[in-house]
């Protein structure tokens, strides 16, 4: 704190969880560098063990990035040009820019106004012949509407890729996300609740034939080694970044029920001083695992607040502020402005705060005290 009283509050700060695991850390990847085995090997195949068993699935497949994950999940279902792949247009552009990359098409529908993920009741009317997917997005860390989702998806023999890249470790009707649809897709970015030390992913399933294919195809469709049995990519996950995340999964839970912890008392003081009542909405937590890789609200003026915050000390971030479908790579003629209103309203209105799991319970209050005196001023 300032001699002013002023507060810095990062929107995150992976050196305070670094250091309760540094020795674990130098450890794993000293295991690594006295292998000299980087890339794939017996590291990334404990992880792939682990996480499946994390996630309740029979297989997982590690891979370079989140991105790639969606990518290499794509490719092993067959899917590319004249196929459409129905999705959210709130979401990170990973989960729209993938379903392009493979040539296919992406078909839009809008969100729930509160969890901002996929709206079932729009799935059902956007289903085609030519359907070959299903992407709900697990935003923020809190699950889609799953039940629904899967039925419309059973009805008509399409695949369902659950993008879970925000939300390891959350919980459907008392389901771990990524054990739900036909695949499900992750992120270790650093600011994902399991982060490594750069880029990186993993690809759940139950089903081993779609494994293996991914397993294939992450290899540039090596199977074996220099025959090509399909065209792949470089899509290999290196063993440092497994060694570390192996270690950081053991904390994952403790972490994850601090994130929550933060959460709560986010959404109980904005309740108590009154700021739900009109100009801030916090985010529902509509399944009872809600990971909470971002606390996300809805704000009133939220410019306004964010440099008000800014100016005092407060990091925020905007996910996001322009729909998929207005994006200028996705634009081809079929969707406008207006055509996804919750969506839209959605973008111009959320804010990211600070929801690490470290953050103080001074660092909590005053960031609460700053939005209560932000909208005083009105």
């Amino acid at each position: 704190m300032t001699k002013a009283g002023r507060i810095s509050v990062p929107l995150l700060d992976l050196r305070g969880q670094y250091a309760t695991i540094k020795e674990e850390v130098a450890e794993a990847m000293s295991r690594v560098t006295e292998s000299q085995q980087f890339i794939l090997g017996p590291e990334v195949e404990a992880l792939e063990r682990e996480i499946a068993q994390y996630c309740g699935c029979e297989h997982a497949v590690g891979v370079s990035s989140g991105t790639d994950a969606l990518m290499a999940a794509l490719m092993a279902l067959g899917i590319s040009t004249g196929d459409e792949v129905i999705t959210t247009p709130f979401s990170f552009f990973a989960t729209a820019g993938s379903i392009l990359r493979v040539g296919a098409t992406v078909v839009f529908t809008d969100i729930e106004p509160h969890t901002f993920n996929m709206d079932p009741e729009k799935v059902a009317g956007a289903v085609t012949p030519r359907t070959r997917a299903i992407i709900p997005v697990h935003l923020f860390g809190q699950s889609a509407d799953m039940g629904p989702i899967m039925e419309i998806a059973r009805r008509n023999s399409v695949a369902v890729i659950e993008d879970a890249a925000q939300a390891i470790g959350a919980e459907y009707l008392g389901r771990r996300v990524g054990s739900i649809g036909t695949i499900g897709c992750f992120s270790f970015f650093p600011s994902k609740n399991l982060g490594a030390f750069g880029d990186g992913g993993i690809i759940t399933t139950n089903d081993p034939e779609l494994a293996q294919r991914m397993k294939v195809i992450r290899n540039q469709g090596a199977n074996p080694k220099y025959f090509h049995s399909v065209l792949g990519g470089n899509f290999r996950l290196d063993a440092i970044q497994a060694a570390v995340l192996r270690v950081k999964l053991k904390h994952l839970d403790s972490w994850t029920e601090m994130r929550r912890a933060n959460a709560e008392y986010y959404t109980r003081r904005i309740t108590e001083l009154g700021l739900a009542d009109s100009c801030v909405v916090p985010p529902k937590v509509a399944y009872e695992r809600h990971v909470h890789n971002q606390y996300v609200i809805l704000a009133e003026n939220r410019g306004g607040l964010r440099a008000f915050l800014a100016d005092n000390g407060v990091a925020t971030e905007i996910y996001y502020p322009k729909c998929l479908h207005l994006q200028d790579c996705v634009m081809d003629g079929r969707y406008s402005e207006g055509d996804f209103p919750v969506s839209e309203e959605a973008s111009g209105r959320v804010l990211a705060l600070p929801i690490f799991p470290e953050l103080s319970l001074d660092q909590k209050e005053y960031v609460v005290n700053k939005i209560r005196e932000f909208y005083s001023k009105d």
